[in-house]
């Protein structure tokens, strides 16, 4: 009783939190003076803080997770069930949950076999790092070891998805990373490195520049994410994909797609790369899976990939010798299972479509107002604004100033997102990612209040 009664004295729980808490991406110095947030309750779109404060979420649990909204039964329902059936056992043996969240997940991806869980979307990266270098030793003879990322993805928390971090920030004072991750250039032709037309193609094309120049027999794998998130919510230019598949085909290179982000709807298909028609050898999942009710990630291959780990049964190394310990929890795929049918039952992919469209209008109405915004792009429901110093020279605007939209919407009771202390001196991006059952009226609210924002910060 105990600890009930705990939650119930919010003074206590903010204490506590200030004393003993360590949370992610924050300067605690700021505590000594101020409370830290603490987040008590959410219902559909809305959070409530300690002190009572209602938020509309436009990040989705402030990192694009929360797919299906705040408080749903079902889901919860699901997993209590579950656990009290049966709620772990190492993932060397099945679940009940795991087969049949296995089973409807592929049938959402054509062309794809096998389902990897582990529980985030770090370690579901990591898995394709290391299937990748297996590959090389197993098949290759140690060649076609290293893997290519692209300027300013991001793949992961762990010392190696740092190692294809292309967000400088992000991995600066965690070095020496180990060998073999080699960057590739980014594609936002809003910042385009090359004045051509094709700029989707001549982008891919910079894919190959590299790959040439590090030896085509040297590389083994490409890692992109389908939509960069946190470096600036990028689209990826017409004819990008196309010429990208192309290339990695060209040079036997395996494509693996990262849809940690974008996967379960959140850029208007089921995956990011449907989009593009894009076929991977490895696509990789996390956040929206399980709408944040459990800890879930997917590792999911070709059955060329799988079958390249059990070519010779009589050798004892030439499985996947890896495990992740709670990748054997069956919580994570009960709740994926319910959000996956909340997803199809509500239609929240051709709700995404719609209220994307609507918010995507709304933030070039708003560039057309405020010419602090230099461009505005996006797929489904997310979406980001770029804002500028001066329109003409693209300069970015302050990264303290931008954050200082942010804390406007929060004052208003809107929490949105923005890049920072990720690519050094392009931390201007506002970033929106609601969750999928967004309204009409919630899109107003929350780019009203961008607009209100962005008149307090630059006038």
């Amino acid at each position: 009783m105990e600890g009930i009664q705990g939650m119930n004295d919010m003074g206590r729980v903010i204490e506590a939190d200030r004393a003993h808490v360590w949370h992610h991406l924050v300067q605690h110095k700021a505590f000594e003076t101020a409370d830290p947030r603490v987040i008590v309750e959410g219902k559909g779109l809305r959070v409530w803080d300690a002190k009572g404060k209602e938020y509309l979420d436009a990040v989705s649990g402030g990192v694009w997770t929360v797919n299906v909204g705040y408080g749903r039964e079902s889901i919860a329902r699901a997993v209590y069930e579950q656990l009290l059936k049966m709620n772990y056992f190492a993932g060397a043996a099945g679940s009940v949950p795991g087969a049949l969240f296995a089973e409807k997940l592929i049938a959402k991806m054509p062309g794809m076999s096998r389902v990897y869980y582990s529980n985030s979307g770090s370690e579901a990266n990591e898995k394709v790092y290391k299937m990748v270098r297996q590959i090389a030793h197993r098949v290759h003879g140690g060649r076609k070891w290293k893997i290519l990322y692209r300027d300013r993805d991001y793949h992961g928390t762990t010392i190696g998805t740092l190692a294809t971090s292309g967000q400088d920030q992000r991995a600066e004072q965690y070095g020496p990373y180990p060998e073999g991750f080699v960057r590739v250039p980014h594609c936002l032709e809003y910042r385009k490195q090359w004045d051509v037309e094709n700029y989707g193609e001549r982008a891919a094309d910079a894919i190959e520049e590299v790959i040439l120049r590090e030896g085509p027999d040297t590389v083994g794998a490409l890692v992109l994410e389908p939509v960069t998130a946190g470096g600036g919510v990028i689209v990826p230019p017409k004819g990008y994909w196309e010429r990208v598949q192309e290339i990695c085909r060209k040079y036997d290179i395996l494509l693996h797609i990262d849809e940690v982000v974008c996967g379960m709807g959140r850029a208007g298909a089921w995956f990011g790369y449907q989009l593009y028609g894009v076929k991977p050898d490895f696509v990789t999942m996390a956040k929206g899976v399980a709408s944040g009710y459990a800890a879930i990630s997917c590792t999911v291959t070709t059955e060329r990939v799988f079958d390249l780990f059990k070519q010779d049964a009589a050798d004892p190394m030439s499985y996947f010798r890896d495990i992740s310990t709670f990748g054997g929890c069956t919580s994570g795929p009960a709740a994926a299972l319910e959000n996956m049918r909340i997803i199809e039952d509500e239609n929240l992919i051709e709700n995404t479509q719609k209220m994307g469209e609507r918010c995507l209008g709304n933030l070039t109405a708003l560039m057309e107002k405020h010419r602090i915004i230099g461009d505005v792009r996006g797929k489904g429901l997310f979406l980001g604004a770029e804002l500028v110093a001066d329109r003409a020279t693209k300069e970015p605007a302050d990264e303290k100033l931008v954050q200082q939209v942010v804390a406007e919407c929060g004052a208003q009771g809107v929490i949105i997102g923005a890049t920072n202390r990720s690519v050094p001196g392009f931390n201007n991006t506002l970033c929106l990612s609601p969750p999928l059952i967004a309204t009409a009226d919630d899109i107003d609210e929350i780019t009203g209040a961008i607009d209100v924002a962005l008149t307090r910060v630059f006038g």
